[in-house]
């Protein structure tokens, strides 16, 4: 018996010895080929063992190689898919006798890995020679038994990776990629963490997996992972549910701190601006390999806040974006296409010319969407809407948006809001309703607009088609209509008008020698005038940027008016004339003076940002050459009568205020001598409204048929 234990032991420690000193002993070329053919044999790829090799047995098996290089699959180019300068690899040898692997070196020293993705398929698939190559369609499957053994790791490291990723054109690289993972068994929680630079991006990471084996079996298994660096930290705390497939449910924050930064480099560039900037967002979070959804307790982009639900659906030829937000303030202002250089914005800047800049609508093309959104506040430029319920929908470049139920300036509307990019020449479409609204801080906030104020109703259905806004402008039609009560227009009293005029004659026709004095023009016309009215309806029809008007009806205690004209949207110009008549007699200045039917026309005309207001003199005076030819043919009693007279009375009829049946030779001689020194007032006027005609009519014939605009 003692013999046999002494045999036992020489005979271990025979084996111990060889396996100590065989490694040194046996020429690495030995088992140089055999290690190369069975690696090749297994990964079904050329491995070349081109550098130093070393091997040991005891205490534990370790294998170093150096200059290690995995070849590419075919249809791939030369370059081997995988080299590094290093491999070392160490196993616990008593542990492989009861199946339980026990890894206690795993490092790989400056390797590099070319990833690429071809019309053919990808050259990081590994398969057996005689197995059929897998369907595009193909995902894991956590299935149950999938690891039957027991392992453990110790020294897990890549150390200084370098990662090359290829996909037709589109190059990407990882570079100084340091990963450490800690794994003491499969059935215990896994770390790992580690740095890496992406396109001169530097990304820290870390996690934590409550089990391998649960992972890769279809179990619940703990799950949490975060990332650090400028482009964005995030967090997520949850776990793996017990399913087949990957998903995730737990908790997310996440903080971007600019999404443009981080579209660059994820390979979607956003259209230049200075939105889009920070993103962040909390709350509960599910996930799978399809689709995202979050319930965000907090959400944040750039200065909008609020919360709701928010889902992603992946897959598609773009993400699909739907859910409900509630948001205290959205301006949407920063996202509108810039307005020409150097315009601020706001009344007093006045309207700028429109951009022929082209307007870039790419990002209609990133995601779908279907969005419900309760806003406090909506801010569109100037314009301010409350309590809005925006409904927005996002097919295929195709945006429809509908406001509903807002109050807007004491009233209240809804909007809806097309735009097509589908095509290359872009569509729009607006349809407006609202009601109640007060006109005035309106139409300052919309078009830098302040002279008509009161309360009313609008509605508008116009569209147009161009990619900028001259274009958009230009191109308007569609029609609309509107009805405002209680309001005034400002910038002339009409009232007013009519009683100036009429001071250069009395009661009778007379001329007045105390003709209106400057102070006097000035309470007719400028920013203190204005003409109140209880009625103000009309109808408008718009083609080619150009609106027309022909149904004006002004009401007031004092007035009726009617009016007809344009608006020219694209030249921002325009040219309306008004035909007030006084219905009422009104206290004049030395005196009353019943001036029932007076008509003073009144045209507005000029650029958007120069509107003058003023007498029609054109239309005052083609009355006046249509009265006096009617009173130099007929005369009405059969006398000769002298031009001058005839004049005079015409003008008098084409204003209202003819009817004096008084000849010269009734005049006190007297007076008569005295008035001869005298300017006559209505030689001054006829004078002025000559040389008004005469100057028209030249530039009418100057502008070769253009004459509309500048009269």
């Amino acid at each position: 018996m003692l013999r046999l234990l002494r045999f036992l032991l020489i005979l271990v420690l025979g084996l111990v010895i060889l396996a100590l000193v065989a490694p040194v002993l046996i020429p690495a070329e030995t088992y140089r080929d055999r290690l190369t053919q069975e690696a090749s044999r297994v990964l079904n790829r050329e491995v070349d063992l081109a550098g130093e090799l070393s091997f040991q047995i005891l205490p534990s098996v370790q294998f170093t190689a150096r200059d290690v290089r995995l070849a590419n699959a075919d249809g791939f180019g030369e370059e081997p898919m995988a080299q590094m300068a290093q491999l070392r690899v160490g196993v616990e040898l008593l542990p492989l006798l009861s199946r339980n692997v026990e890894i206690s070196e795993f490092v790989l020293v400056d390797p590099v890995i070319r990833l690429e993705q071809g019309r053919a398929g990808n050259n990081w698939t590994f398969r057996a020679p005689d197995a059929p190559a897998p369907t595009s369609g193909g995902t894991f499957e956590r299935t149950p038994g999938a690891l039957p053994f027991d392992a453990s790791f110790g020294d897990v490291r890549i150390e200084n990776a370098h990662i090359i990723y290829r996909n037709g054109n589109e190059v990407r690289e990882i570079t100084g990629l340091t990963l450490g993972i800690s794994l003491p068994s499969l059935d215990a929680p896994a770390a790992l963490d580690g740095s890496l630079a992406a396109d001169g991006e530097r990304i820290t990471f870390s996690g934590e997996v409550g089990s391998v084996r649960g992972v890769f079996e279809g179990a619940q298994t703990p799950l949490s992972l975060s990332l650090g660096g400028n482009l964005l930290t995030a967090s997520l705390d949850g776990n793996l549910p017990e399913s087949s497939d990957f998903a995730f449910d737990g908790r997310i924050d996440i903080d971007v701190p600019s999404v443009r930064t981080l579209a660059a480099f994820a390979g979607s560039p956003l259209p230049p601006g200075e939105n889009m900037q920070r993103f962040a967002a909390r709350g509960p979070i599910s996930a799978s390999a399809s689709r995202i959804a979050l319930t965000a307790e907090s959400i944040a982009f750039d200065a909008i806040t609020g919360n709701g639900s928010l889902a992603v659906a992946l897959g598609g030829t773009r993400p699909a974006i739907t859910g409900n937000l509630t948001l205290p303030r959205l301006d949407v202002t920063p996202y509108l296409p810039e307005t020409a250089e150097g315009n601020s914005g706001g009344s007093n800047a006045g309207l700028p010319p429109w951009s022929t800049e082209e307007i870039d609508l790419s990002s209609l093309g990133l995601v779908d969407a279907d969005l419900d959104l309760n806003v406090g506040l909506f801010e569109y430029g100037d314009i301010d809407i409350e309590n809005v319920d925006l409904d927005v929908d996002l097919r295929n470049r195709r945006l429809d948006a509908n406001l509903s139920n807002f109050d807007l300036y004491q009233g209240t509307g809804s909007f809806q809001v097309i735009a097509n990019a589908r095509t290359a020449r872009p569509t729009y479409r607006l349809v407006a309703n609202l009601d109640d609204l007060d006109a005035q801080p309106f139409l300052q906030a919309a078009a830098g607009f302040e002279r008509l104020m009161g309360t009313g109703d609008v509605f508008l259905d116009v569209s147009s088609a161009g990619s900028s806004q001259a274009a958009i402008m230009s191109g308007l039609s569609g029609r609309g209509n509107f009805g405002f009560a209680d309001g005034a227009i400002v910038g002339i009293n009409v009232a007013e008008t009519i009683r100036n005029v009429s001071s250069f004659f009395g009661t009778s026709g007379e001329a007045q020698s105390d003709t209106s004095s400057d102070d006097t023009d000035a309470a007719a016309t400028g920013d203190a005038a204005q003409t109140d009215f209880s009625s103000l309806t009309g109808s408008f029809t718009v083609s080619a940027g150009r609106a027309e008007n022909s149904d004006l009806a002004l009401l007031s205690p004092l007035l009726r008016m009617g009016g007809a004209g344009y608006v020219d949207l694209g030249e921002q110009y325009l040219d309306y004339r008004l035909r007030p008549r006084l219905v009422a007699s009104i206290e004049g200045q030395g005196g009353s003076a019943d001036l029932q039917g007076v008509v003073i026309p009144v045209r507005i005309r000029g650029g958007f940002n120069d509107v003058s207001v003023g007498v029609d003199t054109e239309a005052v005076g083609e009355a006046l050459l249509s009265s006096a030819l009617s009173n130099a043919l007929g005369g009405g009693n059969g006398q000769s009568r002298d031009p001058e007279d005839i004049l005079r009375d015409s003008l008098l009829d084409a204003i209202g205020l003819g009817g004096s049946d008084e000849s010269a030779e009734d005049t006190p001689s007297g007076e008569d001598t005295q008035e001869e020194s005298q300017p006559d007032p209505a030689e001054l006027l006829l004078q002025g409204l000559f040389n008004n005609l005469s100057r028209g009519s030249e530039e009418s014939e100057d502008d070769n048929g253009n004459g509309d605009r500048n009269r």
